[in-house]
């Protein structure tokens, strides 16, 4: 049931945040066509796939690991560490921006472009504002062990030794 839950959340959010407004946005654009696969097409269309691997390994690992889903209404009761989770605290959101960052370089779209780095903000506001305060009240000493492992997001950071 959690998978059925888990999958249903994937769809709806992640669906609608990277395929349902990018789409909006090509069509206002006028970009809505597939475009000729240059080279930074091919990357963006592998960047798109790497990030759709990672959102969608997270949603598995939340309902089979966390026992819970990725929606805050029914978060996982165990602490998600292992996969992804290893690379960064947020490999659900990395992906979706992945995503999103992905489809500007296929369509060759700033307006692309600029959606992906402001939903990046927005989910690092998110994130710092609401779900690390909520994780290190649920989880307490685990998640703090964790945060010291793990960046919260992709990029390498100071060892404070």
């Amino acid at each position: 049931m959690l998978l059925l839950k888990s999958a249903v959340f994937a769809l709806v959010v992640p669906g609608t945040v990277a395929g349902v407004v990018p789409y909006w946005i090509l069509r206002a654009t006028g970009r809505a066509r597939w475009p000729e696969m240059g080279v930074l097409a091919f990357l963006g269309l592998t960047m798109f796939l790497l990030g759709a691997a990672t959102a969608l390994s997270s949603v598995w690992r939340f309902a089979v690991h966390g026992k819970g889903t990725p929606a805050p209404i029914d978060p996982p009761k165990f602490l998600v560490s292992g996969g992804t989770y290893r690379f960064t605290r947020n490999p659900m959101y990395v992906g979706v921006v992945s995503m999103v960052l992905g489809e500007a370089a296929v369509f060759a779209s700033g307006w692309l472009l600029t959606y992906g780095l402001l939903l990046f903000c927005l989910f690092h506001s998110f994130v710092v504002l609401y779900e690390e305060p909520t994780l290190r009240r649920q989880f307490g000493s685990s998640y703090e062990d964790f945060c010291k492992r793990v960046p919260r997001w992709l990029w390498p950071r100071a060892r404070h030794e």
